[in-house]
């Protein structure tokens, strides 16, 4: 299977997973996540995508700065409605990473591990995202700005001939190159698409 490099090299995002660890999936429940996690669950990688990833990421660590991020621990708060724009695609990358679910999700063990209303759109938060500690009551308020990284100026006239299917066989080579570059940069530059509060 080839992909991207970038795919490899993009920092990995490691919890502990109680739930894991109790029925012995993961070695000390332990469990670790790569952006080509979050693109085989989603199907493609895109600058969606990959702020997703950041969001997850860089949210759990300023909500985690001295201890392994919890998995099935945290409560994550969408400002816009689930059908709305990419909402529903973001919350699939937070669900795979943070565990968390609407009423959907895992129901847990006599009470204990559940994943389920952990997750909830429409909220009234500043921000796009809001991660709350379930434990403790903390959270963090996560922006994500892809416009920060300029994109090539090549790939919106290519985009409209692949909505138009008018590609040829080196245009949709060179498209492809251009997209995945511009999410290797959003990935890369990170602290210039990211804002935590």
């Amino acid at each position: 299977m080839k992909y991207p490099t970038f795919f490899d090299t993009t920092d990995s995002i490691t919890l502990y997973d109680p739930l894991s660890d109790v029925l012995g999936a993961f070695e000390e429940g332990k469990i670790t996540f790569s952006y080509g996690d979050v693109v085989k669950s989603a199907g493609h990688s895109c600058p969606t995508m990959a702020g997703a990833y950041l969001m997850v990421r860089e949210g759990l660590k300023a909500l985690y700065p001295h201890a392994l991020p919890e998995r099935g621990a945290v409560k994550v708060l969408f400002k816009e409605r689930q059908n709305e724009g990419t909402t529903g695609v973001i919350a699939n990358a937070f669900s795979l990473i943070t565990g968390a679910t609407d009423s959907w999700g895992f129901k847990g063990l006599g009470g204990a591990y559940r994943r389920n209303d952990l997750m909830v759109f429409n909220a009234d938060i500043p921000l796009h995202v809001r991660i709350i500690r379930v434990d403790t009551e903390a959270f963090v308020d996560v922006a994500y700005e892809p416009q920060n990284i300029e994109q090539d100026p090549r790939l919106a006239p290519l985009m409209q001939k692949l909505l138009a299917k008018t590609l040829n066989e080196t245009e949709k080579v060179l498209f492809r190159e251009l997209w995945q570059e511009r999410v290797g940069k959003i990935l890369e530059n990170f602290d210039k698409v990211i804002t935590i509060k």
